[in-house]
């Protein structure tokens, strides 16, 4: 289904019966890389899924697509739906996205549970790599996405999970350039939200994985528990939907 933001199309689904459950998807990713969790979740909730602006099967919005845009985008398209709160599940930069959403809307969503992701803003590094990230994007855009995903995943899950990496490689091939950069600009310059995080009253979780190459799982781990929030850490790499599929039901299943 379509619904316009700033006269540029983007793409979500909403599907299942229940309290809403939103679901937002990482770089690089759409909305399809949560196909295997929907038939739990729709037995009791309305899900909502969207892609963001640029990935999947969305318009690219502008030059940066910040966290706070596409939380902006999230509300604007709940408010269509006549969603009032919800649940929120965000991978990797769908976290970001929800702890922005959380900012600016504290009142509109039940509970948070982040997967491989983090409240902190992206070190001196981080930013580097970002900056690399974009020139290699500009100069040979299938050879960046190819070695993207392939380094989120950890060496033993790159042969065991080889059909659904080259899946997720496939459909971000087709993704526009200028979507993909227009995501790495917004991560890039995203702030630092541990006291949003920390003053959020209602239910907060976070999923790290031990081998993730992005999240730190064990540093993350603590930082967050001083932040109140219920952590577990499972085996893999930063693409536990993928990875460790059994893991994040289990974790789910105690709170969702």
């Amino acid at each position: 289904m379509i619904f316009e933001f700033k006269n540029k199309k983007i793409y979500y689904e909403i599907s299942g019966n229940g309290p809403a459950v939103v679901l937002l998807h990482g770089f690089l990713e759409s909305s399809h890389i949560w196909k295997k969790l929907l038939p739990f979740l729709e037995k009791s909730h309305t899900v909502l899924q969207i892609d963001f602006p640029g990935l999947g099967k969305s318009e690219a919005v502008g030059e940066i697509h910040s966290m706070e845009l596409m939380a902006e985008i999230v509300r604007n398209l709940m408010d269509s739906l006549q969603i009032e709160t919800a649940a929120f599940i965000g991978h990797s930069m769908g976290g970001y996205i929800t702890l922005a959403f959380i900012e600016a809307y504290p009142d509109r969503a039940e509970k948070i549970i982040l997967l491989n992701s983090t409240f902190k803003a992206d070190n001196e590094e981080r930013k580097s790599i970002r900056d690399r990230s974009i020139r290699l994007m500009e100069q040979n855009p299938r050879a960046y996405v190819s070695m993207a995903i392939g380094n989120w995943a950890v060496e033993s899950s790159r042969e065991r999970f080889k059909e659904e990496i080259d899946e997720l490689k496939t459909r971000a091939f087709n993704f526009p350039v200028d979507g993909v950069i227009a995501a790495i600009k917004g991560m890039k310059i995203r702030k630092d939200r541990s006291e949003v995080l920390e003053d959020f009253p209602k239910e907060k979780y976070l999923l790290l994985a031990e081998a993730d190459p992005i999240i730190p799982a064990v540093e993350t781990k603590t930082a967050a528990e001083n932040l109140g929030v219920k952590v577990k850490i499972i085996s893999g790499g930063h693409m536990s939907l993928i990875e460790n599929f059994e893991g994040v039901m289990e974790f789910l299943k105690g709170i969702i």
